[in-house]
């Protein structure tokens, strides 16, 4: 992660909703990309569908990926 800015969350544990502070985040600062990465169970996709929306909000045209990984580590897609 060297030379990146890494947040990390867990919308199950965390019990909020990211997209807000998210949009925030990308809107107010010069972000050149944004990697999503999150793990194949599916509460997982609430990190991913609040990056999507805050992107989308922020009013920005930001390249973006997702990268899938499974619970023993392997990456499954990007």
């Amino acid at each position: 992660m060297r030379g990146k800015v890494t947040l990390i969350g867990c919308p199950k544990l965390d019990g909020v909703d990211y997209t807000e502070k998210l949009t925030e985040i990308i809107a107010g600062n010069d972000i050149k990309s944004v990697t999503v990465l999150r793990m194949e169970v599916p509460c997982c996709g609430g990190i991913q569908r609040a990056a999507e929306q805050a992107l989308k909000a922020s009013g920005k045209f930001i390249p973006w990926q997702v990268v899938t990984v499974s619970v023993d580590g392997r990456i499954l897609d990007r």
